[in-house]
């Protein structure tokens, strides 16, 4: 049996003079190492992204986590911040996919840039700095730590009892993650189910229960994720997840 192919949606960035789809090698790892599949990079091509032709050979999605936002326009509001990096290239290949995917059961692990645009994709809103919500507590990782301590266990997270997530995990009620992030939820999208909150209320894990498998993270998993109990187990069920939808599109099962 090959593996199954996992999409890894590329980033746009700019290094240097140039213009570069880019991916982090941690997320990439984490496909293989986590997932056991085989990750195939697609560039953020926006409308000339070709769906059908693209779906037609994945097994599986993954979207990563990213410096840059959701573009606020998409959920009905201004940008607040001009200054904080945007990525209209991936925006516009992402939120198309993500609908795509679900409505073809194609598998997807969401992980922080991913969680909220899936969210989005999906007719959610974001809080835009969730450090200025009254009763929120501020979710961003020191700079100028070391990349050790800024993806270092932050806070604890509650899952909901027997959620998609508490069965991943072995049905525990609290885990602690790591915290990364700026922007949060606000309004759930259409047929999303929240699978953990932080203390402060803040939706940190959610799925969608029409699809065999959609579930996304607020926290980052992929890091360091063979050192981590809670992230083998999910990378692993996500695995699963694209060998049963491989078996299927292939006519195996």
């Amino acid at each position: 049996m090959r593996r199954p192919i996992v999409i890894v949606p590329a980033c746009m960035r700019d290094i240097g003079e140039h213009p570069y789809h880019a991916v982090q090698y941690k997320y990439i790892d984490a496909v293989v190492q986590g997932a056991g599949c085989a990750p195939l990079i697609v560039p953020a091509l926006g409308d000339a992204f070709d769906l059908d032709t693209v779906l037609a050979s994945a097994d599986g999605i993954m979207l990563t986590g990213s410096a840059s936002n959701v573009h606020a326009s998409y959920y009905a509001q201004d940008v607040r911040d001009p200054a904080l990096p945007l990525d209209p290239a991936r925006d516009a290949t992402t939120l198309p996919l993500i609908r795509a995917a679900i409505k073809r059961g194609v598998p997807i692990f969401a992980i922080c840039r991913g969680f909220q645009e899936m969210n989005v994709a999906l007719g959610g809103s974001l809080h835009q700095a969730v450090q200025e919500v009254a009763g929120m507590m501020d979710h961003r990782e020191n700079p100028d730590d070391s990349l050790d301590n800024q993806y270092g266990p932050k806070h604890p997270i509650e899952l909901v009892p027997g959620g998609l997530l508490s069965r991943i995990l072995g049905g525990v009620d609290e885990i602690v993650v790591n915290s990364l992030h700026g922007q949060g939820i606000d309004r759930l999208g259409v047929g999303i189910v929240i699978e953990a909150t932080a203390h402060d209320g803040l939706v940190e894990a959610f799925s969608v229960p029409s699809a065999p498998f959609a579930l996304a993270l607020q926290w980052h998993p992929e890091w360091r994720l063979l050192e981590n109990p809670d992230s083998v187990k999910l990378f692993g069920a996500f695995g699963q997840a694209c060998q049963a939808y491989q078996e299927r599109r292939l006519g195996l099962k």
